[in-house]
């Protein structure tokens, strides 16, 4: 080889690597660039991910919180439920008698000039209360109806089972030959009961009639006028 052959080969040799030298900074520098821009493509999402979990955390303790106030409010209305006893206490309210839950009968006393004993059950299977209030009672057609024996008002009754509850009614607090002669009289509890039952007492005479409270002893049920 020539001189000058040699002389150009090597110019050519030293000028196709130093391209390829410069070529492999190149992709050397491409491939860096590459890899940090991965890295940091990779590393931007978990923080991201890591900041919603961070809000799903606080929605949970939101959530908590609702359901901390639900269950607050839920004891609230179970305390309030029921009748206020005026001592600061709640007590269930129960199933208030009707005449038609109650089994009826009558006898005749003699204490007192006589009177009529009315004594009131609870239907088998039923429980219910009598209110702390006279008795209705009334009497022929004309609804002759009987006043309160005593001042005071009575307690409210618990029926159910062999609990039994006493009244008394005095037919007649007059003295002379007036009034009306009856054998059966209308009971029910209270004015507004719907369904009032007509019991027979014989012949009785009407004249004022008298009815006292309900009593669970049938000596605290004599109408004394």
């Amino acid at each position: 080889m020539s001189g000058n052959r040699r002389k150009a080969f090597l110019v050519s040799a030293a000028v196709v690597g130093g391209a390829m030298l410069m070529t492999a900074c190149q992709d050397g520098d491409a491939a860096t660039d590459t890899g940090a821009a991965q890295s940091s493509s990779s590393a931007t999402p978990v923080g991201d991910a890591a900041t919603p979990s961070g809000s799903s955390a606080a929605g949970s303790g939101r959530s908590t919180d609702k359901n901390s106030d639900a269950t607050g409010k839920g004891t609230e209305d179970a305390a309030g439920s029921g009748a206020d006893t005026g001592n600061g206490k709640r007590e269930p309210v129960g199933q208030s008698c009707g005449a038609n839950d109650i089994s009826w009968s009558t006898r005749s006393e003699t204490q007192a000039g006589g009177y009529i004993l009315v004594m009131a059950k609870a239907k088998p299977g039923i429980t219910c209360y009598l209110p702390a209030a006279l008795p209705t009672v009334a009497f022929g057609s004309d609804g002759t109806q009987a006043g309160p024996a005593e001042q005071a008002t009575g307690k409210q009754i618990k029926l159910s089972g062999s609990t039994t509850a006493y009244a008394g009614v005095n037919p007649k607090t007059t003295n002379g030959n007036g009034g009306k002669e009856l054998d059966f009289i209308i009971v029910g509890v209270g004015d507004d009961d719907p369904n009032p039952v007509s019991l027979p007492v014989g012949t009785i005479t009407v004249e004022d009639p008298i009815v006292t409270n309900w009593h669970t002893a049938p000596a605290d049920a004599v109408p004394f006028s």
